[in-house]
């Protein structure tokens, strides 16, 4: 819903006017009691550096002060089999960027940040440097289990562990849990061709999950969606009876602060 022509730089507002408009249709009462997209998180491009500000503050106005956040993607990794969303390393440590994220603490915006599992050191460099702005990492830190990790599942989660450990020292770092891809081997997909059961997808997920409870706390984790990305691997409903097998032995306050109070707090919802 990017705008098609305009200054390249300003073409993102064209995807909060679109979302502007859901949340009004929504706000209105015409369609339930729900109150859909009252908060956004939107894309600006940090590389601008101050230039990013009036940027920020014509997003802001254009939502009706329902613009919470911006996502600037930095995942980037050596290895040419990995998705890379960004052309360069350490992105998030360039001046530009730097200068930019400034801004995000004056307009009291929250940072959604997707990096993969070797970068969580810059997410805690970030954090340690603006300890004022929250930081939502995305998709449990996102390890890298496919392409040149294939064959090498406890190392990597050690790895994962260790990082997401140190980021955890980071009052102002919260995690969003979900979109760990999850497939089942090929023999077995042959055997079973079924969509996965959310059984399937806990499990899965369970030691992720657990790592990140246990070092963040449930008042600073979030579970996500990630559709439509997600429903490569299974339908919403099974994606949320997982999240509800995940969190069965929680607490109330905890499944609380897991399915809705954190996200409410880091975002700033009413």
């Amino acid at each position: 819903m990017y705008r098609a022509d305009g200054p390249e730089e300003l073409r993102s507002l064209g995807e909060t006017e679109f979302v502007t408009g859901v949340a009004a249709m929504s706000a209105s009462g015409g369609f339930g009691p729900a109150r859909a997209c009252a908060a956004m998180v939107g894309n600006v491009d940090l590389t601008l550096g101050s230039r990013v500000e009036p940027i920020l503050e014509a997003h802001i106005a254009t939502s009706g002060g329902r613009f919470h956040a911006i996502r600037f993607s930095t995942a980037w990794d050596t290895d040419e089999r990995v998705h890379n969303t960004v052309p360069r390393p350490r992105m998030l440590a360039e001046p530009s960027v730097r200068e930019a994220y400034r801004c995000l603490g004056r307009f009291g915006l929250t940072f959604d940040a997707w990096v993969y599992h070797p970068q969580l050191s810059e997410a805690a460099e970030l954090a340690a440097s603006f300890p004022d702005t929250p930081i939502v990492l995305n998709h449990f830190g996102s390890p890298i289990l496919g392409g040149p990790n294939a064959g090498r599942p406890a190392e990597v989660f050690a790895e994962w562990r260790s990082g997401m450990a140190a980021l955890a020292s980071h009052q102002n770092v919260h995690v969003k849990l979900g979109a760990l891809p999850v497939r089942r081997s090929g023999a077995a997909r042959q055997a079973d061709p079924r969509p996965l059961s959310s059984e399937e997808i806990a499990t899965a997920w369970r030691p992720f999950f657990e790592v990140c409870v246990e070092q963040f706390g449930a008042d600073r984790c979030m579970f996500e969606s990630d559709f439509p990305v997600q429903k490569r691997w299974c339908s919403y409903a099974v994606l949320w009876n997982a999240c509800k097998r995940l969190a069965a032995g929680a607490s109330t306050a905890e499944k609380s602060a897991l399915f809705g109070a954190t996200a409410a707090r880091v975002y700033r919802l009413a």
